[in-house]
């Protein structure tokens, strides 16, 4: 099986990236990336671009793939709609558009999050835009699965890129088993998430098309 995934250098990119090196399933892993992440790997080829908005330049770089894994993300915080809408609804359907252009069996899995609304009319900005891209991505022609994780935990030395979130996990990393207990629904891993994306690809399209947090650890569990 032969994946690309976009955003690799976050914590949830660095998760799935090293899923799909542990699995014997996956021989090629693309990485999308703005700046090298120099990884050595046989599995591993990086190709670098900027413009996440147009892929044109690297489309045949986009080719014989059975899966897509979209990682990538931004806060809304400080951000109008406008910016974000660019950031999360244009940047990943411009590389839905790409990952599926010249791969028809494509499995395309994006992680959005718990809270985020379908109906596209909620008060929540980032819920509203990410609800949109969803519903878009669902729309597209291809296996999608669109992922809600709440919160989660990172493993395996996969660390945010954010400063603020790095001292967070860093200060409640010890009491994650606690909270997995009490709220076991909105709680997952790196590990877990990695290993779910690459599940779904193996269901080409049945089974539920939106997964929580309950079922990416069912499914990364096994």
């Amino acid at each position: 099986m032969r994946v690309v995934i976009f955003g690799a250098s976050g914590m949830v990119g660095q998760g799935v990236l090293r899923a799909c090196l542990l699995d014997d399933s996956i021989s090629d892993v693309l990485l999308v990336v703005r700046s090298p992440l120099n990884l050595t790997h046989p599995k591993i080829r990086e190709v670098l671009h900027t413009d996440f908005t147009d892929f044109r330049s690297i489309q045949d770089e986009l080719t014989g793939l059975d899966a897509c894994f979209y990682c990538l993300g931004a806060s809304a915080a400080g951000r109008d709609e406008a910016e974000y809408t660019r950031i999360t609804f244009d940047s990943t359907l411009a590389a839905a558009r790409a990952a599926a252009a010249d791969n028809p069996a494509l499995t395309f899995v994006y992680v959005s999050g718990e809270g985020t609304d379908s109906t596209e009319k909620g008060r929540a900005m980032w819920a509203r835009v990410k609800g949109r891209t969803e519903n878009a991505l669902l729309a597209m022609d291809f296996h999608a699965y669109m992922f809600r994780p709440g919160y989660i935990q990172p493993r395996h030395g996969a660390k945010s890129r954010t400063a603020s979130y790095r001292a967070l996990y860093r200060l409640t990393s010890w009491a994650y088993p606690v909270l997995h207990r009490l709220a076991p629904r909105h709680t997952t891993t790196t590990e877990h998430l990695g290993r779910a994306m690459i599940a779904v690809v193996g269901r080409k399209g049945t089974g539920p098309r939106v997964l929580n947090s309950e079922d990416i650890n069912r499914l990364g569990s096994r």
